[in-house]
């Protein structure tokens, strides 16, 4: 590993991970609270008070589906909802560059407003600092949330008690178990590529765009379901990242089937022609589900009524012959392939 900060090191992959440990938890790691800094997951747990941040630094602030505003406010009360939990207000502190124009500033922030607004989880406190001309890329968004516990939360694992043994009183990375169901909510990787195509000036843009939408209201809906035993947002480092998560953190083995996982044809006819592979790029409004299998049909049902959901798609399950944290995707002419953790996330600065 280089001994100077790189930029892979904020990326979302096996680079993040290794800098977190080696440099974050070596000076912060503790055990204080349900879920705490040491078990990375997308939010911390006091209690029944569930707490997290994010910082944004997307390149450009605008592009198409969404900007640097809706990203910020959806990124962080969906991180707040996959834990199984209702957020229930936000914190904005914005670092801009001396010399953006301010009709800039105004534009991100009624963004922040609407975001906000249909999230139904107001900004109520915030800061702001203004830095010389070269001290940041134009903006930097940080946004803050805390949420309660989901009023739907005990019905849901009381229902995955029914089938399995569950002894967690909440939903992380760590609590799939064999025989459990993956579903994805929708396509995966539209928010990096359509970030991509558009930075770039690929000329590739035709109907691509951000899947940005704040997903909590959907989540409550799941959870009212029940069965649900995982879900993260795959945004760095896409759904690789979050399954060989899972994988590593439950001490399971995942196999996927390739033919099952729902890509855009312009998305997949994008990611061929740069040589990226879809799985390992991020979306910003999707969710990846772990439940047990016989909820998974009733899960699907209630995703597919959302207009969020309509084209979620059972992908894989938590499987018996695969190897303890690997995960196996089964391919469309039938071998099988490892999905590795990726380095670092192929399309940067999309969040």
């Amino acid at each position: 590993m280089s001994d100077i900060v790189k930029r892979s090191h904020g990326a979302g992959g096996e680079d993040m991970e290794w800098f977190i440990r080696n440099y974050v938890l070596k000076n912060l790691g503790g055990k204080v609270g349900d879920v705490p800094l040491e078990a990375l997951d997308d939010s911390a747990i006091i209690g029944d008070v569930v707490f997290t941040i994010d910082s944004h630094t997307v390149k450009p602030l605008f592009f198409p589906g969404g900007d640097i505003g809706r990203l910020a406010v959806c990124g962080t009360v969906n991180d707040i909802a996959v834990m199984g939990a209702t957020p229930i207000a936000l914190s904005l502190a914005l670092v801009v560059e001396e010399g953006l124009p301010l009709s800039t500033v105004d534009r991100v922030l009624q963004s922040v407003a609407l975001a906000a607004n249909e999230a139904r989880v107001p900004v109520v406190t915030g800061d702001t600092k203004v830095v010389e001309q070269g001290g940041v890329d134009e903006m930097v968004v940080t946004t803050s949330a805390f949420g309660v516990r989901s009023k739907y939360l005990d019905r849901n694992i009381e229902t995955i008690r029914e089938f399995r043994d569950f002894e967690n009183q909440w939903i992380t990375d760590s609590t799939l178990a064999k025989g459990d169901v993956i579903i994805v909510s929708g396509t995966i990787g539209d928010h990096g590529i359509a970030l991509m195509a558009h930075r770039e000036g690929y000329g590739f843009e035709g109907e691509l765009k951000s899947d940005i939408a704040p997903l909590n209201n959907l989540v409550e809906d799941l959870l009212a379901v029940g069965g649900i035993t995982a879900m993260k947002d795959p945004t760095r480092g896409g759904l690789a990242t979050v399954l060989n998560e899972w994988a590593d953190k439950s001490g399971v083995g995942i196999r996927v089937y390739e033919e099952k996982i729902p890509v855009r044809e312009d998305v997949r006819a994008v990611a061929e022609m740069l040589g990226i592979d879809p799985l390992e790029v991020g979306n910003e409004g999707k969710i990846v589900i772990g439940c047990v299998k016989e909820m998974a049909e009733d899960v699907l049902a209630e995703l597919k009524r959302h207009e969020l959901g309509k084209n979620s798609c059972i992908i894989g399950e938590v499987a018996d012959d695969v190897e303890a944290r690997y995960v196996v995707m089964r391919t469309s002419v039938g071998g099988d392939r490892v999905i590795e953790r990726p380095v670092a996330d192929p399309v940067p600065r999309i969040c």
